[in-house]
């Protein structure tokens, strides 16, 4: 298990789609502690396997219980509406109010290959939201109103962004609520 450098805005394999994985193996397993490790590192809630190279239909998350780790998830149903300030490892020291489904129902599966299906609201709906984006290659920026994402775009042309000390992904005050 090691820490690995997250990909940031700018880097184009963020704005590919992943594939599904085939096989559940000892190598996913793997990849997936590595992935654990450096989100807990970088600090942030979640992480996608894109966001540190791997075109591959993975991410990890930790909503406060402990590691999650999801294999080929996606969003089966979502609902209503909510607004919360939001930021993104790859996108380092900013973010924006994003407007995302309230709740959403989420299936995949686990590292032994069961079938996954989670019903999932603000917090934890946020991050299957959020990780599912980077995995169909749409970054934060793209969730913007034209004249955010604009702006958005000239500040990191700009300036290199510097990951921040303290809740980077910016869903980390939500824990304290």
């Amino acid at each position: 298990m090691s820490v690995l450098p997250i990909r940031v805005y700018g880097d184009p394999v963020l704005n590919q789609a992943t594939t599904d994985i085939d096989t559940i193996d000892g190598r996913v397993a793997a990849l997936a502690d590595s992935m654990i490790a450096t989100m807990y590192d970088a600090p942030g809630v979640g992480l996608a396997a894109n966001q540190i190279g791997v075109q591959k239909r993975l991410f990890v998350y930790d909503k406060g219980d402990g590691p999650v780790v999801v294999v080929n998830a996606r969003i089966v149903e979502s609902d209503g509406e909510w607004t919360y300030e939001e930021g993104c490892l790859s996108v380092p020291g900013l973010s924006w109010e994003i407007t995302r489904a309230n709740a959403v129902h989420l299936v995949g599966y686990d590292l032994d290959g069961n079938e996954i299906s989670v019903e999932a609201d603000e917090f934890e709906g946020r991050i299957f939201q959020h990780e599912i984006d980077h995995l169909d290659g749409v970054l934060l920026v793209e969730r913007l109103d034209e004249d955010q994402r604009r702006a958005a775009r000239k500040l990191l042309r700009r300036r290199r962004v510097e990951v921040g000390a303290h809740d980077p992904d910016g869903l980390g005050r939500l824990l304290e609520s």
